[in-house]
């Protein structure tokens, strides 16, 4: 049955606008929706051919060509006939084309690489602790893909020398065309390969392709001062090409453990040490580690705050492809004292007894209370 011109299907003019369009369809889709139509065959025609029709007049490009070609412009000669606009390829849309002309896109192929046999690029993790991410670090991965073919030396052929004929597919060219109505679309032959000519007697092993699926062990080199998310790229370590094409490429993300005693912000080290109130009170040293794994001695002023930082420069992390370092912080935290002895609480409250009669040793909190007391002062409290 001859197929009812588009805008006689939509039940619009032929010089109708986009809103117009847009209008008709809805109507239509809501009257001949299968959903509201159960089992109505011929519900369900009418819907698909509204549509097919709403499909290309949307489309200005494809609307051209349907009012100069009509029909003829969506009925591909070498593609095929089919339901949707442009032939064979269902759905109809550019990228419906593109994607069954050439295959899915995507991150790790893109589109040449299906094409030109070369191998795919392949990602994996390493997750490593910081002092290896400090002092840099070799590691082995094992990495499960596609390598060459040791029995034909990724020739694909059967002893490593093939033999060939010509490919019957492309006739030789090792591409192939195919036309959906003005569309004309070259591609590599999917047969062989783009390569033209077809091997005649395929490796046992790995059946023409020229490789086989395998796990390797590498060694990757990671260097000092790379920081968590690092990407490492291993040229020609990805998947092997089909039948001796070049190897894709092996991206190596770098993750790092968070470390029970150093936290890293940049290039900067950080380290958090807690204080008896004594300690914080009266002053002395305290020996810390650093990062490198040496010790590092801080003094510790008499009167130290909880939150005050001391800063050991060059202390701090590797900084990536340098000979210097960041710098350590040592940040203070004042700890008071729990499960009092006797003696302990009776020193206490001789100590408290005293500072509450002199307000130089704890000038802090006397300022905070004086304001507060002039705060509820002024509201007659």
């Amino acid at each position: 049955m001859a197929k009812r011109d588009y805008y006689e299907v939509l039940g619009v003019a032929r010089d109708v606008n986009e809103d117009g369009l847009k209008k008709a369809f809805r109507k239509l889709a809501m009257q001949h929706h299968p959903d509201r139509n159960p089992g109505d065959k011929a519900a369900e025609a009418k819907f698909k051919e509204a549509n097919e029709a709403y499909d290309v007049l949307k489309d200005a490009e494809k609307r051209a060509a349907y009012d100069r070609y009509g029909h003829a412009a969506f009925e591909g000669g070498g593609g095929g006939g089919g339901g949707g606009p442009f032939g064979g390829f269902a759905g109809g849309g550019f990228e419906d084309i593109f994607e069954q002309m050439f295959g899915n896109l995507n991150a790790r192929g893109g589109r040449g690489q299906q094409n030109s046999g070369r191998g795919s690029d392949l990602r994996t993790e390493v997750t490593i602790g910081l002092e290896e991410a400090f002092a840099g670090t070799k590691t082995t991965i094992r990495v499960p893909s596609s390598v060459t073919c040791d029995n034909c030396a990724g020739t694909g052929a059967e002893g490593g020398k093939a033999q060939t004929d010509t490919c019957g597919t492309c006739k030789g060219a090792g591409k192939v065309r195919a036309q959906s109505g003005f569309f004309l679309v070259e591609r590599s032959c999917p047969t062989c390969g783009g390569t033209g000519r077809i091997i005649k007697n395929p490796c046992k092993v790995c059946q023409g392709a020229g490789r086989v699926e395998r796990e390797r062990n590498l060694s990757v080199t990671i260097p000092a001062g790379v920081e968590e998310g690092t990407r490492i790229r291993l040229a020609g370590e990805g998947e092997a090409g089909l039948r001796g094409a070049p190897p894709g490429d092996l991206y190596v993300d770098i993750g790092i453990r968070p470390h029970p005693i150093f936290q890293r912000e940049g290039n900067n080290i950080f380290i958090r040490v807690p204080l008896r109130m004594t300690q914080a009170a009266l002053g002395g040293a305290v020996e810390v580690p650093s990062i490198d794994g040496g010790r590092a001695r801080v003094s510790i002023p008499s009167g130290t705050q909880a939150g005050d930082q001391f800063r050991l420069r060059g202390k701090g992390f590797s900084i990536l492809r340098s000979a210097a370092r960041g710098d350590m912080y040592v940040q203070v935290s004042v700890e008071t004292p729990q499960n009092l002895t006797a003696k302990q609480r009776e020193l206490l409250e001789q100590f408290e007894a005293e500072a509450t009669s002199d307000s130089r040793t704890s000038p802090e909190s006397e300022g905070f209370f004086s304001r507060v007391k002039e705060f509820w002062d002024g509201l007659g409290r």
